[in-house]
């Protein structure tokens, strides 16, 4: 049975809930990402920022607009233990439309990421082998 740890991207990038909000958005861009894990500074999950989260700002005042990632990160963050089945996760992002899951030890740190694009490139892999052993 595959698991989360066998497909997961485990470079996580992250941001702490302290961050300013712009720089969360700047990390967002620059990486090509569309969301991230919320850590404390040990790497325990707090929540989680994505794009969605960041569109609030367009409708932000004065005010808000200096404030955190605590302020407009999702909590608490959905996630699952590296040793989930990678079914039961992907079961749960077709059900709720989720585009990415942290994934976390026994203890809730982060130490790792599922995405579409990880589960996506994983597929192709079983294609690729299957039409080498095939051929």
């Amino acid at each position: 049975m595959l698991k989360a740890k066998d497909v997961m991207t485990k470079d996580v990038i992250s941001v702490t809930k302290e961050a300013p909000i712009y720089e969360a958005m700047e990390l967002l861009l620059k990486n090509e990402i569309t969301g991230m894990p919320v850590v404390d500074d040990d790497m325990t999950l707090v929540g989680v920022i994505s794009e969605k989260d960041c569109l609030r700002l367009f409708y932000a005042d004065e005010e808000e607009k200096d404030k955190t990632v605590q302020y407009f990160m999702t909590q608490p963050a959905v996630h699952y233990n590296e040793n989930d089945s990678l079914k039961t996760i992907c079961d749960f992002m077709m059900i709720n439309y989720f585009r990415r899951i942290p994934v976390t030890s026994k203890e809730g740190k982060v130490v790792g990421i599922l995405s579409r694009p990880d589960v996506i490139a994983h597929i192709l892999q079983i294609r690729r082998e299957e039409t080498v052993r095939a051929g």
